[in-house]
């Protein structure tokens, strides 16, 4: 079993950068795939970010492209760097991972098998 756990949200004004992070303990012996999901109020969770486990490969969703960064550190770590928020990131951020090949990431909420409890990101105008 691997227990993910998130830090870093808070409430920020437009324009603003926060930086998340995701710690994994238990048993983190394989190689994962980690991503960030997020869930605003009233929608459903969507895919944000995903990195393969060595941090090689990356894939963003289109709305965070240019203004979010993922970084995978010693399989254990997981960030997410965010800059130029804006109101419509406003959610509760969740960290993911999946035992996986090296190479190998995901950008489905079904293909991941452990969450954490989600941090709150609350961007204002």
């Amino acid at each position: 079993q691997v227990q993910l756990s998130e830090s870093g949200g808070g409430s920020v004004q437009v324009g603003d950068s926060l930086s998340l992070s995701c710690a994994a303990s238990g048993r983190t012996l394989s190689t994962y795939a980690m991503a960030w999901f997020r869930q605003a109020p009233g929608k459903e969770r969507e895919f944000v970010a995903a990195v393969n486990w060595n941090g090689t490969k990356t894939e963003y969703a289109d709305l965070v492209k240019g203004r979010f960064t993922i970084s995978q550190a010693n399989v254990k770590m997981s960030y997410l760097q965010m800059s130029s928020l804006q109101p419509e990131d406003t959610a509760v951020y969740y960290c993911a991972a999946k035992p996986a090949q090296s190479h190998a990431y995901y950008t489905r909420v079904e293909d991941y098998t452990y969450w954490g409890q989600g941090t709150q990101v609350t961007v204002s105008s």
